[in-house]
């Protein structure tokens, strides 16, 4: 009797689950009906956005391998051979050892074209005496230095061979992403053939506001070490988006950041030197800096991105087209200009005679204004952008002789309040009339300097 009551339980518990197990299956039925039909009244803008695959999508890791197979054989091994000669030491001193000393530096370079032009970094080939550049089949070859930009880092060499060699084509660097995928392709510390991977972090990096050189670097997290300089950074396409430049860590290392200059620079750059002999510069012709949240509250403005216009050349194309002070720049063709180095890195690709649309913004209205690029008048010098005097500058200042500066990037100077207008009058007690006259103070050491300030004051500065 107690069998059969047992028996009985476990058998009205089992029918209890097998009901509730039906009900519950049902509902879920139901469920998944009604979230094909809410699915199924869904906007076709929605819809569409939607991955094509259906329930067997798989979002997948990018593949490098056919960017590395299409890179790796065009990437080379740049060998730089110098020579300085003099007194290396105290003991050759002593014994009067004049010899001529041979250092050898390394980096790399990227193939260009079939006929064997490479581009490489100026820092990798500067002052060599002997050039050899070994492809990825450990063929070594001459090469000869077609120009130099020591202003953008960039470099052009030549190396000739009976044999088509393999090439990158280059990409649009304009078009890059930030948080797309890239390979940076090199021979750091002599080891050829090298390739890592990382993501564009950021765009149009300056890495020093008080130089000359107008950087826009590419930011990248892809390890790049001592030997990377010269080398390809390149999309998953394997199409040249940078040359590999410079790195920063805290430790030397590759753990930190490394920059590239854009492929659109680059190429610029390439092409020029290979046309002309040297850079073509076109210029907008203002002055002016970066807003922030600060400058735009002494500014007394609500906009917080952008180039603040301090002020036009009256002879260049800016101020032609009728851009003005209190002006600020939002956007160059398609290029949103948050920035200075978004400014200038656009510029950097383009030549004097260049048509561009530039929109502005002026008092919360905005315009659309085209430009027409000039030939840059302005010497870089000791950090310093300037260009000759005209007479009725020098008769504003009361003063005979100088040369005017445009834009102040050298720090130090910055420090000691030199701004923009400024007239620089005399270097090591020499009187300054051209920006030719520069050139004789490139070499030397320069002990003191002499500025007229806006109100005609003189400012003679001296360094130790």
């Amino acid at each position: 009797m107690k069998k059969l009551k047992i028996l009985y339980n476990i058998l009205l518990v089992s029918s209890i689950l097998f009901i509730l197990i039906i009900i519950l299956k049902s509902e879920e039925v139901d469920y998944l009906h009604k979230v094909d039909s809410i699915n199924t009244n869904l906007s076709s803008d929605f819809i569409s956005s939607q991955p094509t695959q259906k329930s067997n999508y798989v979002i997948r890791n990018p593949d490098f391998t056919i960017a590395a197979e299409k890179t790796i054989n065009s990437v080379v091994h740049v060998k730089n051979t110098s020579s300085r000669s003099g007194n290396g030491s105290l003991w050759d001193l002593f014994y009067g050892d004049n010899r001529d000393r041979t250092t050898i530096g390394t980096g790399s370079g990227v193939i260009v074209s079939p006929d064997g032009y490479i581009i490489t970094n100026n820092h990798v080939i500067e002052k060599a005496t002997e050039i050899e550049i070994t492809t990825n089949n450990n063929k070594s070859f001459k090469a000869e230095l077609i120009g130099a930009d020591k202003n953008s880092d960039i470099a052009v060499l030549k190396i000739d061979s009976e044999a088509k060699f393999p090439y990158i084509r280059f990409a649009d660097s304009d078009e890059t992403k930030i948080g797309e995928w890239v390979l940076a392709v090199g021979n750091p510390f002599n080891l050829t053939s090298t390739v890592t991977a990382g993501i564009i972090s950021a765009k149009s990096r300056d890495l020093n506001d008080y130089d000359s050189k107008n950087q826009s670097f590419i930011q990248t997290d892809a390890a790049v070490n001592s030997g990377n300089s010269g080398g390809a950074l390149v999309n998953i396409d394997g199409d040249l988006i940078g040359i590999n430049t410079a790195i920063q860590s805290t430790n030397a290392g590759f753990i930190g950041y490394s920059f590239a200059v854009p492929s659109n620079i680059a190429r610029k750059i390439f092409e020029d030197i290979l046309e002309f002999g040297d850079v073509q510069r076109g210029l907008l012709g203002v002055t002016g800096q970066s807003l922030d949240s600060e400058r735009s509250k002494e500014l007394g403005i609500n906009t917080t991105e952008g180039f603040y216009v301090n002020d036009t050349d009256p002879n260049m194309g800016a101020h032609i087209a009728g851009i003005k002070k209190g002006d600020i720049i939002q956007q160059i063709d398609n290029v949103r200009i948050n920035k200075f180095s978004d400014l200038s890195g656009y510029l950097n690709s383009k030549r004097p005679g260049d048509k561009l649309n530039v929109v502005i913004s002026r008092k919360n209205k905005t315009i659309e204004i085209q430009v027409k690029l000039k030939r840059s008048t302005y010497v870089q010098f000791y950090g310093m952008q300037l260009k000759d005097a005209s007479p009725n500058e020098l008769d504003n200042l009361d003063i005979n002789n100088g040369v005017v500066v445009v834009i102040n990037r050298n720090s130090t100077l910055f420090r000691m309040g030199i701004r923009s207008g400024y007239v620089l009058s005399e270097i090591n007690d020499s009187k300054i009339t051209t920006t030719d006259e520069l050139k004789n103070f490139e070499n030397e050491n320069i002990f003191q300097m002499t500025f007229v300030d806006l109100n005609g004051e003189k400012e003679r500065l001296i360094f130790n």
